[in-house]
C-alpha cells in the first residue's frame, strides 16, 4: 500500500499540481512554494538517493528538516531501467513522475527547480553546465568531473549562472566528521606528519570477450556516450563496469577515492592543488578487459606533508572472497599526528595514541543530512552554506584526475626497477611490503611483476598546468573537449 506522504512536511505541498496554470506552469517563490526536483541516472546511486529522498517524508524516516519539495521527473538513457525505476517509486511511495530518456528534454520544463545527478563520470560536467544554462540547481555526484579542466568549466558555470550546486561527498554532513575534523585541525593530537587514504574493496574481473560487445536494445547508446569517444568495448557488462575504462570511467582513485581524497583536504585545512604527484601500480591476477589499475598507489605534496592513497581492489587471495585491510580500515583515511592518529571516515572515526589505544570516538551517521542541506540552500541561496560547494569537490575530484595523469604517463618496469625508484621514503616502502605479501597470496612471482610506474610530476595550482619535463604530455590529459555534438563549451 503507499504510504501516506501527507504526514510529513516532504511532499505536502504536493496539492499544489494542480494550480490554475497546470503543472508546468507553476513555478516556485522560494521560501514559500515547493522546491521541484528531478533525479538523472537512475540505476544504483541515482535510486539510492531518490529512495533516500522520498523517505525523508515517512513516519520512521531521518529526522531533517527541508522545506516543501516534491520529485517531478526521473531521466535515464536506458528506457528499461526508468520504467522500472519509476514503477518501484509509484509502488513503494505512491509517487507518480514523468519519465525521460533525453536530459536535454527534461531541462527545457520550466517547472523543474534542480536536478539530482547520478550519471557516469563522463557526463557530470556537460549536465551540471547545461542545468546552470537551463537556470537549474544541481546536485552532482563525484568525481563530479572525468577531467581537471571539465571541473573548472562547471565552477565557471555555477558562478556565472548563480546556481547552487551541491557535490556528492555525503561525509562533509557527517556528524562524527564534522567533530574529528576540527579537534585535529586545532592540534589535539598535535601536527599531522602523514595521511592516508584507503580504497580496499574486495571486486573481481570484469571479464574479456573476444567481440566488441553490443549495447543493450534499450539504451539509446549515443547519449549514454556523450561526450565520451564511440570505441569498442570488450567487456561482457555493459552498466557498471565502465569506470574501469578511462574513456568512461577514472579507475577506482576517481570512482571511491574521491570521498577520502576529499577527506584528505578537509584535513589538511581545504588546501587546492598539490605541488607534487606521481602513481605507481598495475592491473594483477586478472586477465580482462579492463584499463584502470586494482593496485595503485598514489602519492601527493601538499607543502610539506605527504599524502598517499592506496587502492586494493583484489580480494585477500583468490579463494577468499573478502578485501584486505591496514589498521582495521578497508575505505577510509588514517591522520598521523605527532601525539596519536585518526582513523575513520564516512561513518566517523576514532582518535588512537600512539601505543594504538583508542582514546576518543566520533560516531557519524554517513552524511544523511546532505541532500537536505542542498534542498535548504535551493531556498535560502546561501550558497557558503553549502556542506560541499562546486569549488571544494572540483578540488577533491582533480586529485584522482592528477594521480591517475601520472598513472597514464607509467613505463612498464619489474619489481627490481621500482624498488630502485621508492629508495628509502619510508611510506612507500611499508606500502611496497604489504602489497607484495597480498601479490604472493595470488601466487604471482616477484621477478615476473609488470608495475606501471608514472613519473613524479610538478603542477601549478594557479595556473592548474604541468611544469618541467613531461609538462607536454601531462597537459594535455587535463582536458577532453568531447565528442560532437556533446562539447564542453570553451566560454560558459
Amino acid at each position: 500500500m503507499p504510504l501516506d506522504l501527507s504526514r510529513r512536511n516532504f511532499l505536502r505541498s504536493s496539492a499544489l499540481a494542480t494550480c490554475s496554470l497546470g503543472v508546468n506552469g507553476c513555478r516556485p517563490l522560494f521560501g514559500s512554494d515547493e522546491i521541484r526536483i528531478a533525479f538523472v541516472g537512475m540505476r544504483g546511486r541515482g535510486m539510492n538517493l531518490a529512495r533516500l529522498f522520498l523517505r525523508f517524508s515517512t513516519p520512521d524516516g531521518p529526522e531533517v528538516n527541508i522545506p516543501p519539495t516534491r520529485m517531478v521527473a526521473l531521466c535515464d538513457v536506458d528506457s528499461a531501467i526508468l520504467a522500472q525505476q519509476a514503477k518501484v517509486i509509484e509502488e513503494e511511495f505512491g509517487v507518480t513522475v514523468d519519465t525521460y530518456t533525453d536530459y536535454r528534454k527534461l531541462l527545457k520544463r520550466s517547472d523543474i527547480d534542480a536536478v539530482v545527478l547520478a550519471t557516469p563520470n563522463h557526463w557530470h560536467a556537460l549536465q551540471t553546465i547545461w542545468a546552470c544554462e537551463a537556470g537549474k540547481d544541481v546536485y552532482v555526484e563525484k568525481p563530479i568531473c572525468h577531467s581537471v579542466w571539465e571541473g573548472r568549466q562547471m565552477v565557471a558555470a555555477a558562478r556565472k549562472h548563480r546556481r547552487v550546486v551541491q557535490c556528492g561527498f555525503q561525509s562533509r554532513s557527517d556528524m562524527g566528521l564534522l567533530e574529528a575534523v576540527p579537534r585535529i585541525r586545532n592540534g589535539e593530537l598535535g601536527a599531522i606528519k602523514h595521511i592516508r587514504g584507503l580504497c580496499y574493496r574486495n571486486r573481481t574481473t570484469i571479464g574479456k570477450q573476444s567481440e566488441p560487445l553490443v549495447p543493450p536494445s534499450t539504451v539509446d547508446y549515443d547519449q549514454w556516450l556523450g561526450p565520451a569517444e564511440d570505441l569498442p568495448m570488450y567487456r561482457p557488462q555493459f552498466h557498471y563496469d565502465w569506470h574501469w575504462v578511462w574513456n568512461t570511467g577514472n579507475a577506482d582513485l576517481g570512482n571511491q577515492g574521491p570521498h577520502e581524497l576529499d577527506h584528505i583536504r578537509w584535513f589538511l585545512g581545504g588546501p587546492d592543488h598539490p605541488r607534487k604527484v606521481f602513481s605507481f601500480g598495475g592491473r594483477f591476477g586478472w586477465d580482462d578487459a579492463g584499463e584502470t589499475p586494482n593496485m595503485q598507489v598514489t602519492g601527493y605534496l601538499f607543502d610539506d606533508v605527504p599524502a598517499h592513497f592506496e587502492v586494493r581492489n583484489l580480494w585477500v587471495n583468490p579463494q577468499t572472497n573478502n578485501s584486505p585491510n591496514f589498521l582495521d580500515q578497508r575505505v577510509g583515511v588514517i591522520v598521523t599526528c605527532e601525539g596519536g592518529s585518526f582513523r575513520g571516515g564516512g561513518g566517523g572515526g576514532h582518535f588512537y595514541d600512539n601505543d594504538g589505544n583508542r582514546v576518543a570516538s566520533f560516531p557519524g551517521r554517513g552524511g544523511v543530512n546532505h541532500l537536505p542541506n542542498f534542498l535548504n540552500c535551493i531556498q535560502s541561496r546561501k550558497q557558503n552554506e553549502l556542506a560541499s560547494t562546486i569549488e571544494d569537490g572540483f578540488y577533491s575530484s582533480a586529485l584522482a584526475h592528477l594521480g591517475n595523469i601520472s598513472y597514464q604517463l607509467g613505463e612498464t618496469v619489474g619489481n627490481d626497477s621500482l624498488l630502485s625508484a621508492i629508495g628509502n621514503n619510508e611510506w612507500l616502502v611499508e606500502i611496497h611490503q604489504r602489497y607484495m605479501g597480498q601479490l604472493r597470496d595470488w601466487n604471482l612471482k616477484e621477478d615476473q611483476l609488470e608495475w606501471t610506474l608514472g613519473p613524479q610530476l610538478n603542477f601549478e595550482a594557479a595556473r592548474e598546468q604541468f611544469t618541467g619535463e613531461l609538462a607536454g604530455p601531462a597537459n594535455a590529459l587535463l582536458r577532453r573537449d568531447g565528442r560532437a555534438p556533446y562539447t564542453i563549451p570553451e566560454y560558459v
